[in-house]
């Protein structure tokens, strides 16, 4: 069962790491992509070597860790343990076994939550506002969170979400419009923010176009031509009235193929900062911060790092870690940006062995 973002389930997640941390208009819109179900005594939630990008919260009863078909910990609900995700770390180390009669849990699409947190202390909800693009029926937040969930849309550099939806243009749309036709050149990307779309393409012997498919609430296309340089390979036409957003080809192009970042794994960010000095830059939230971090890690937020970069050293080599790997490759772009020499932790702590149970 989905929740439903009332202040009920709003005030449970706040419980939990990093939901605690988040605006209020940020978790409203990402609780509706949560799922709150419930599991019997020796049901498995996760299975020991599991790589499902899957997070888990424990709302009621206890689970035991096993490693090898051995107990080695156990979780109960309402307790500082349980206030973090179970066995955060992937390749999973052991796996979580119920053991209450009953339990409640949450669960949610791992790099979903990584999303969510990102653009919440990026301040991309704030810029929707400020841009007006919410309207009666279909709010910024179901677009933008559908649009979010999609796979295509997490390859995007982490570091330029903010900008795709700053630069993004919205188009007010009536039944009947087409909007993009075969043949022609390729000038925008879109995004399907309110209503209903027809893909069709001619062919020699169906000069009426083939329907290909249909498009709604955070559907995108238009990108192949965008990025292949060829035309335009299908029409596409609106089926009902609607909004769409769309961003021009350049930007398209621009927060797509950006330079990449330097990343390093684990191991060769240990050396750099034993043997050059180097500085752990933690860009967690402080309630993550304290579960476990690197050794001699200074913790600034991604929603501080302007305020506090003053204070950071110009000749030091700067680590940048998060669990995964998005919100710190979204600070270390700004670092670089500034003339701080950055690094990306590769796979995030949650890769490492300080993401084991705590």
């Amino acid at each position: 069962m989905e929740l439903t973002g009332n202040p009920k389930e709003l005030a449970l997640l706040r419980s939990f790491v990093p939901f605690d941390g988040m605006k209020p208009e940020s978790l409203t819109a990402f609780a509706r992509k949560i799922s709150r179900r419930q599991a019997t005594k020796g049901r498995v939630l996760f299975m020991e070597g599991d790589e499902d990008k899957q997070t888990f919260y424990l709302v009621s009863g206890s689970v035991d860790l096993l490693a090898e078909g051995e107990v080695i910990g156990s979780v109960r609900s309402g307790t500082p343990k349980s206030k973090n995700p179970l066995v955060h770390q992937l390749p999973r180390p052991y796996s979580a076994v119920a053991t209450s009669d009953r339990i409640e849990y949450l669960q949610i699409d791992s790099e979903f939550l990584d999303v969510a947190v990102t653009l919440d202390q990026t301040g991309a909800y704030k810029v929707l506002e400020l841009n007006g693009l919410e309207d009666n029926e279909t709010t910024a937040d179901d677009w933008m969170t559908a649009l979010l969930q999609t796979k295509a849309f997490h390859k995007i550099p982490p570091a330029n979400i903010q900008a795709v939806f700053m630069r993004l243009q919205r188009i007010d749309c009536r039944a009947g419009d087409v909007i993009i036709k075969q043949g022609d050149v390729g000038d925008y990307f879109y995004v399907v923010v309110k209503g209903i779309c027809q893909v069709a393409r001619e062919t020699p012997l169906n000069k009426e176009g083939v329907r290909l498919a249909e498009l709604k609430m955070g559907d995108t296309f238009g990108e192949e031509a965008l990025i292949s340089e060829v035309k335009r390979n299908a029409t596409v036409t609106m089926v009902t009235d609607g909004v769409l957003m769309r961003l021009a080809k350049d930007d398209f192009r621009k927060l797509l193929h950006e330079p990449l970042l330097n990343w390093v794994d684990y191991e060769s960010a240990k050396q750099i900062v034993e043997r050059e000095g180097g500085q752990w830059v933690d860009v967690r939230l402080p309630s993550e911060f304290e579960h476990y971090r690197a050794e001699g890690a200074i913790n600034i937020p991604l929603h501080s790092l302007r305020l506090k970069m003053k204070g950071l050293d110009r000749n030091r080599h700067y680590i940048v870690c998060c669990d995964t790997g998005r919100r710190s490759s979204a600070c270390a772009y700004i670092l670089a940006e500034r003339g701080f020499q950055a690094s990306v932790l590769k796979g995030g702590l949650s890769s490492t062995e300080l993401a084991g149970p705590r």
